[in-house]
């Protein structure tokens, strides 16, 4: 009887130990698991909602491998030219719902308005969709100024018969996606038709101010290309763009 119960005793004690150790080893697997890690793009600043994401933006973070998700950007070039459609702050993971590849639709604060051609005394010969123009307003009776401090985006140029105001065979917003700037350049230099209509895309409050300004004729406002246009293309350049 005694035999018995010795050997049931140490049946149950080396099941026990089976069971021991093989918790311990599925622990060890979990703890390596957390110990990998995933190096992952983010934010080295606060950015904005409607920000256009640039090179010198964005800096990379080691998470654990158990924390990523697959939304996570892991790529810089998958962010570089996108804006956010939501804030980002600084060092926080860049998910793929948070950035949008559509430059030319207006941002949620924004709509996008027809600058009646009354309004406007003069317009850069050089802009295209997608350019961040400068806008100043002249009147006769009062000292020409800048109008808003921020650069205001173009949505579109049209001729007086409604096309697009580009080169047909190297049009700007293609070179502009692959970071062209010798094209880029070309584009703008070889234009079809001369600009007639600009659509902007503006703040309620900006378009307001627009309209009280230059309804009755006392002010027209002066659009200017703005060098800034080109910052966005640079850094993908210097990374062996075409």
């Amino acid at each position: 009887m005694n035999r018995r119960r010795n050997l049931i005793i140490s049946l149950l004690a080396a099941l026990l130990s089976g069971v021991l150790v093989y918790c311990i080893y599925v622990l060890q697997l979990k703890q390596i698991e957390l110990q990998e890690t995933v190096e992952i793009i983010v934010p080295s600043r606060f950015v904005a909602t409607g920000e256009q994401m640039t090179a010198d933006m964005l800096t990379t973070k080691w998470i654990a491998k158990a924390s990523y998700e697959p939304e996570m950007i892991i790529r810089a070039a998958d962010v570089v030219h996108l804006e956010t459609s939501v804030p980002l702050g600084e060092g926080e993971p860049i998910l793929a719902w948070k950035i949008s590849p559509y430059r030319l639709m207006p941002k949620r604060d924004e709509s996008t308005f027809q600058i009646p051609r009354e309004y406007v005394l003069s317009v850069s010969n050089g802009i295209r969709a997608g350019d961040q123009v400068v806008l100043y307003v002249s009147g006769e009776e009062s000292v020409s100024s800048r109008l808003f401090d921020q650069l205001v985006t173009v949505a579109s140029v049209k001729t007086s018969g409604n096309l697009e105001v580009d080169d047909p065979k190297n049009p700007n917003l293609l070179s502009l996606a692959d970071g062209d700037l010798q094209k880029m350049y070309a584009s703008r230099r070889d234009a079809n038709a001369m600009i007639d209509y600009v659509n902007l895309n503006l703040t309620e409050e900006q378009w307001l101010q627009i309209d009280q300004l230059c309804k009755q004729g006392g002010h027209k406002l002066v659009i200017a290309y703005s060098p800034m246009s080109m910052d966005a293309v640079k850094p993908q350049l210097i990374g062996g763009g075409s």
